[in-house]
């Protein structure tokens, strides 16, 4: 083996030994966080629960199928805030910007993005972390794929309740911008990123710049 082959050997051991303490880190530091903010959440998520009952029969909590890490499927809760089978007429699809499905205080909870705090429980199981790609839902993930290849690329980490893309590139960005945004992303990942990550989804949130 030449200089050059063992040098390059050296550095990808101690890229996966610094990868591997970081996840350990960040695992620890998402299960903190969250124990931490279930304090709060969770009578927010039950006293949102009720309005959305007042509002639109049926249940308030929304369960999806998503891609996570590795391409396992698991299943993402949200808020309802949309009328009850939303998809039944219209198939799967993105929401539009002035899309007839979203209740009024589906539009509010969307804004202030109270309709992601069920995911806490999404990442206490694993299934998620604080920061990572937003998880998609299967056909749009195999869709991406074939249009766009090297989507999937985005599963090697936690899909996020935040990300990068989000936070960097908005809502109405394209998939092969999200992809670009999610690859800068897992390339220069670190606790120090996902902090900031995470300050830049406050500020978005109480800025009045959240989601439709």
């Amino acid at each position: 083996m030449d200089f050059c082959s063992t040098n390059a050997s050296i550095y990808e051991k101690t890229r996966k030994k610094e990868f591997t303490v970081y996840e350990s880190v960040k695992r620890a530091m998402d299960i903190v966080l969250c124990l931490i903010a279930c304090t709060v959440a969770i009578p927010l998520i039950l006293i949102t629960c009720l309005v959305v009952v007042l509002e639109s029969r049926g249940n308030p909590i929304f369960v999806q199928k998503r891609v996570g890490m590795k391409g396992r499927i698991f299943h993402l809760y949200k808020i309802r805030s949309m009328v009850l089978n939303a998809e039944e007429l219209s198939g799967p699809k993105w929401a539009d910007k002035n899309d007839s499905r979203i209740t009024r205080v589906g539009a509010f909870i969307r804004k202030t993005r109270l309709d992601e705090l069920p995911q806490l429980f999404n990442i206490l199981k694993g299934d998620m972390s604080i920061v990572g790609p937003r998880p998609e839902r299967p056909g749009f993930s195999w869709q991406f794929e074939r249009e766009t290849p090297g989507f999937l690329e985005r599963v090697k980490v936690r899909p996020g309740l935040t990300g990068y893309a989000q936070v960097n590139g908005g809502y109405d960005i394209s998939y092969e911008e999200k992809l670009r945004l999610d690859l800068e992303y897992i390339s220069n990942r670190s606790l120090w990123l996902d902090l900031k990550i995470m300050a830049k989804t406050f500020y978005t949130i109480f800025s009045g710049e959240g989601a439709r």
